[in-house]
């Protein structure tokens, strides 16, 4: 077997409104629950674990490939919550998009601050490189 990424657990002040939160925002179903995480899964298998902690959260990056046409509704939904939206992952572009390797690109931040990112073209696909 070739190695996967198969799960990563996200810190969480309350594992479940995380999870609902990404669930809506990305338009995936609805998070499952598996002994102490609230579980959301990916197109590919790759499932993002919310887990209750105390104490401080350290912030993490998430990046979701995603269609021209999700990303229309994520970033539709992103401006319905008026949620902060930047282009740069240094959030120094507010209300601003990208437009990467032919594609588009936006950062946002969820409920704990991790700061998630959608794009439609991989990194590099198009011959973009900072």
């Amino acid at each position: 077997m070739a190695v996967q990424l198969n799960h990563t657990i996200l810190a969480a002040r309350d594992k479940d409104a995380s999870a609902a939160f990404l669930t809506e925002m990305l338009g995936l179903p609805a998070p499952a629950s598996w002994g102490p995480f609230a579980v959301v899964a990916t197109e590919n298998e790759v499932n993002l674990d919310y887990m209750n902690v105390d104490g401080d959260i350290k912030r993490q990056h998430y990046a979701f490939l995603v269609s021209e046409a999700e990303f229309d509704d994520i970033f539709g939904r992103i401006r319905e919550r008026q949620l902060k939206f930047w282009a740069d992952p240094g959030q120094t572009q507010e209300g601003e998009i990208n437009h990467h390797d032919g594609g588009r690109g936006v950062y946002f931040e969820e409920l704990n601050g991790h700061l998630l990112e959608v794009i439609t073209k991989p990194y590099g696909s198009g011959g973009w490189n900072p």
